[in-house]
């Protein structure tokens, strides 16, 4: 039986709820509503989804503290897309650290959310076509650090974990597979985003951020990932491909 994408809407809208549901299940897709995030947690303790629809501005908890529980927990590996109803940089730019994938201002049109969530989930499920990759399921190593490609995680010298979002890993996998060599924004953007969604050149900048504070880079004398002014970042070491993870 082939696979229906599951999705997850967590927004106190009742209204919104309900016609972004309906439409999503007229487009084939599996979903689920509920109202705040004591409701998202109970409903995730049982189920696991394809993606979460998760709305920032609700009383309570809000998307935002909501988004970083996610990427802290069991479901950090689980796309998710932010909502708002402010046409607010901050708010995007926050969205981003907090390790959404994506983010939509309200008002929108369904269509252009059911768009927004079938690239998501295509650029979850694998890497862009035009990105030379290495096999998959394989450790790369890289100074003090190894990429455990089934898991998505980070391991340190000393076989601690460190748990990747979905878009630090996706940004860390093209480092990996062009190291020593400058990569533009604009071609970051491509490989990791495939230019789908409404992204800007800004959240490159704060994914390298976010990078770098996982592999302890310091951004001011950088050994990872280099700045290259008015061209992009390079990473910087040699990588080597080791056997499948133990």
């Amino acid at each position: 039986m082939d696979h229906v994408d599951h999705i997850l809407i967590v927004d106190d809208d009742r209204e919104i709820r309900e016609l972004v549901g309906n439409y999503l299940k007229k487009n084939g897709l599996r979903t689920t509503v509920v109202a705040d995030g004591r409701q998202m947690r109970s409903f995730l303790e049982a189920n696991t989804v394809d993606l979460i629809v998760l709305d920032i501005m609700m009383p309570g908890d809000d998307g935002l503290l909501l988004c970083r529980e996610l990427r802290a927990g069991k479901h950090k590996a689980t796309p998710v897309l932010m909502l708002t109803a402010r046409n607010d940089e901050t708010d995007r730019i926050i969205g981003l650290e907090m390790g959404a994938d994506d983010y939509l201002t309200k008002p929108f049109a369904a269509r252009e959310l059911l768009a927004r969530i079938n690239a998501v989930l295509r650029r979850t499920r694998m890497l862009p076509p035009n990105l030379v990759v290495t096999e998959s399921g394989r450790l790369l190593a890289f100074g003090r650090w190894q990429l455990d490609t089934s898991a998505r995680h980070l391991l340190d010298s000393d076989g601690t974990m460190v748990a990747l979002s979905g878009a630090e890993y996706r940004l860390l996998r093209v480092f990996l597979d062009h190291p020593q060599r400058v990569l533009s924004r604009d071609q970051l953007l491509n490989l990791t985003q495939g230019r789908d969604a409404d992204l800007f050149d800004r959240s490159i900048d704060l994914l390298v951020s976010r990078l770098r504070q996982r592999l302890l880079d310091d951004a001011r004398e950088p050994a990872y990932i280099k700045t290259v002014r008015s061209e992009g970042y390079v990473f910087s070491l040699p990588v080597e491909i080791l056997g499948a993870p133990a």
